[in-house]
């Protein structure tokens, strides 16, 4: 080694400011900014073992131990340097930059074997002309060169092999490096005195940090990648809300659609009860497909808010309805006291206040189980804008202070445990709250545990008219019987049992109907001079959809009929977007039967209530029959003799009523001795005092779940009663509940006939 200290000592100022500006930032995680850092700090530390070298030679007479294991320390660094370098050309020419936390990189490995190697050579300390010229000489030193060449080899090599793969500016410090590098080595070897290698390191990494460092541009490229795949991410979601909407909507549109047929025909009382709990847990169901839909517009800024007239009036006496409806026979006094003095009509998004209160209503009837709940609608009134006041406070089960905070989260339900016999799924509330902010409203909750709450909005409207409009009075002296007598309406839809239910709602107005299975089909029909009043056309078929079918009408010269967009897609926007698209008007499945009517009133306008046919009622049941029992003489002749259980007695263990009703059912055309019982606890006391053959347990109960239940069940002496667990849990936790607790068998809701009678032959015979 030389004495020339001047190159690191001018060097260390350098090395010390790219360590300030390399910590001084956030950095991405990845294997390039690793070896940058491992590059700069060795670099560091590099200089400060080669201003050390002064010392070591000046101790050499009298300690040379130490002296040469500060050389060697030097010379390590030196290769460590290298082949770090060489492991950066390595990773960059790859492509890789993802560091691997349990991987050992294999240059370490390789600078672990160079360093024992380097340790047993032997070093010489030259110094002459009275400590003025001092440098190491020795098998250490020719070593370390011949490392130094083979990485410099090395990293050109990578280069030239992958010189595609690699970006433009990542070649800047290598080649800097290795024309510069080149010329120090030589010189250093020729003039061993010099100190200029690990000047040139430090000069790379001052390029390096500019060229694959810059911190603030690799955040950027983060934050870009980022909101790249967030947005991939999010019209993934969109799709699969879409076709999941579409599959759930099919199916209740047939259940919803067929049960309130069913309600106008002359059934057994028995049957209509039947009937109301099928429709109220249809609409419980889309409630929550509903629920889900909307949170996940709002979490994509998609969810707009659509400002029109509308008349405040009748809107607040349909959600009074909605109420007294939901309340039943729960018993609770529902006390309405609506300013009388609220501008009839106002300009606002009156499908998003609506929800807005019925969400907070349905809350406070939930968990409400005896008491009151008082509905107050206020006003203030300035320049034309009514502030609407809505308050809902109820004597329910109350909130506790420190978890109203927790109120508007998703998925949050306090107190699960205590509640789970009310349905929902902590969406309703936390959806509230960003349609009152999307509306530049306020809402505020008071609440006292145990005593109830008290929820209070406020949202500006404009002020249109402070008195109804005429025809509105007019519609309410409207009949409400529709007479279509001569009206053609096309149903246009690939699934047959959609356009069952349609023609069962549609036929009651006397409609002639006609319908086809796809957009080809569709066409075929108009190309052929068919005239049809109104079209109704599902948009999700194969070959052709609903827009390309309506695209394909239109070009049609002479076409003019209304074409509604009749679809399960019914995701918030979508109504807009089909409108869009071309489309007349839009009606969502499960088709409700006061937006069927409106549409009907709208594109056919042949209310006449003198005119009403009495014998639409009968007409409609007959045709109804007819749809049902086209196929009964087959299935009367396949049907198998039904199980006959006599004298044996079930025990149904649920904490929904709807379930416990919905069980029975099924289980009461098999003769057995059925009792019922919502808990637990009053499943145990049950046991105690009878013997039965059979129990189905579900297993999500409040207090005592199905599981601790039978864990009771088996503590009692001479118990022996085969367990059914009911349950709508996975396979996974079923088998894993079924062989911890020992149960007889399971039942995945919703229950099937044929897996019923499967475990009833085998456990009762």
């Amino acid at each position: 080694m030389g004495t020339g200290l001047f190159f690191p000592l001018a060097a260390l100022p350098f090395s010390i400011i790219i360590l300030i500006l390399y910590f001084r930032k956030g950095h991405i995680k990845s294997k390039e900014t690793w070896i940058y850092k491992t590059l700069i700090i060795s670099n560091f530390i590099g200089l400060c073992i080669e201003l050390l070298c002064s010392f070591a030679t000046s101790i050499h007479s009298d300690f040379p131990l130490i002296s040469q294991v500060i050389y060697k320390t030097y010379l390590l660094y030196l290769i460590f340097w290298i082949c770090t370098l060489s492991y950066y050309v390595y990773s960059i020419s790859r492509e890789e930059n993802k560091i691997e936390q349990k991987r050992v990189p294999i240059f370490i490995i390789y600078y672990i074997v160079i360093s024992i190697i380097l340790a047993i050579l032997p070093i010489d300390v030259v110094i002459k002309d009275n400590f003025s010229v001092r440098y190491t000489t020795g098998l250490s030193v020719q070593f370390t060169y011949m490392i130094s060449f083979i990485g410099i080899i090395f990293i050109v090599y990578t280069i030239l092999k992958n010189i595609k793969k690699i970006k433009n500016k990542k070649y800047i410090p290598i080649v800097v490096f290795l024309f510069i590098g080149g010329v120090a080595i030589a010189l250093q070897r020729a003039y061993p005195q010099l100190l200029l290698m690990t000047y040139v390191e430090t000069l790379i990494c001052v390029i390096m940090y500019f060229t694959i460092e810059n911190p603030d541009v690799k955040m950027l490229e983060q934050v870009s990648i980022a909101k790249d795949a967030a947005e991939k991410a999010n019209h993934a979601k969109s799709d699969f809300l879409s076709n999941m909407s579409h599959e759930i909507r099919t199916p209740l549109n047939a259940i919803v659609g067929f049960s309130e047929s069913l309600k106008e025909d002359d059934i057994p009382e028995s049957a209509q009860e039947k009937v109301d709990d099928i429709i109220m847990a249809s609409n419980n169901l889309l409630e929550i497909v509903n629920g889900i839909l909307d949170i996940s517009k709002i979490e994509a800024n998609k969810l707009e808010i659509i400002n029109k007239e509308y008349d405040i009036k009748s809107m607040l006496d349909e959600l009074v309805a909605l109420t007294k409806a939901r309340i039943g026979d729960k018993g609770l006094e529902f006390r309405v006291n609506i300013d009388k003095s609220i501008p009839r009509v106002l300009y606002g998004d009156n499908i998003r206040l609506k929800q807005i209160i019925l969400n907070i209503l349905t809350n406070a009837v939930k968990y409400t189980k005896e008491g009151f709940i008082d509905f107050t609608v206020s006003t203030v009134i300035k320049d034309n804008i009514c502030r609407l006041i809505i308050s809902v406070e109820d004597s329910g089960i109350g909130i506790k202070e420190e978890s109203i905070p927790k109120l508007f989260s998703k998925f949050e339900r306090l107190n699960v445990e205590k509640q789970l016999t009310i349905e929902g799924t902590g969406l309703g509330l936390a959806i509230t709250k960003k349609l009152v902010e999307l509306m530049n409203g306020k809402i505020v909750v008071q609440s006292v545990y145990g005593k109830g709450s008290k929820f209070t909005v406020s949202i500006d409207q404009r002020i249109i008219s402070v008195a109804p409009e005429p025809t509105r009075q007019a519609a309410k002296s409207e009949s409400k019987i529709i007479d279509a007598s001569g009206a053609r309406i096309l149903l246009v839809d690939d699934n047959e049992l959609n356009i069952k239910v349609a023609s069962v709602l549609l036929k009651k107005y006397n409609f002639t109907i006609d319908s086809c299975t796809s957009g080809l089909a569709c066409l075929a029909k108009i190309k052929n001079n068919e005239q049809y009043d109104i079209i109704f056309l599902d948009d999700m078929m194969p070959k052709m959809n609903g827009r390309e079918t309506l695209k394909k009408l239109k070009e049609k010269a002479d076409f003019n009929t209304p074409v509604i967009a009749l679809t399960a897609n019914a995701i918030t926007g979508m109504k807009q977007e089909y409108l869009d698209c071309g489309f007349d008007d839009y009606l969502a499945k499960p088709i409700e039967k006061p937006e069927l009517e409106r549409i009907i009133k709208k594109y056919l306008n042949k209310l006449n209530s003198k005119s009403a046919n009495t014998n639409m009622y009968k007409e409609t049941k007959s045709v109804f029959e007819k749809e049902f029992t086209i196929e009964l003489p087959i299935l009367a002749s396949a049907k198998k003799q039904p199980l006959n259980f006599q004298d044996k007695k079930i025990l149904l263990v649920d904490d929904n009523e709807i379930n416990l009703k919905v069980a029975e059912n099924i289980l009461q055309k098999y003769n057995l001795d059925i009792t019922k019982v919502n808990s637990g606890s009053s499943c145990i006391e049950k046991v105690i005092e009878n013997k039965y053959d059979l129990i189905f347990m579900d297993d999500m109960m409040p207090e005592l779940n199905g599981c601790a239940t039978l864990d009771n069940l088996n503590t009692l002496e001479d118990f022996n009663t085969p367990v059914i667990l009911t349950t709508a849990s996975s396979l996974d936790e079923v088998n894993e509940k079924i062989t911890t607790h020992k149960f007889a068998g399971y039942l995945q809701k919703p229950f099937t006939k044929e897996t019923v009678e499967e475990l009833l032959t085998k456990l009762l015979n």
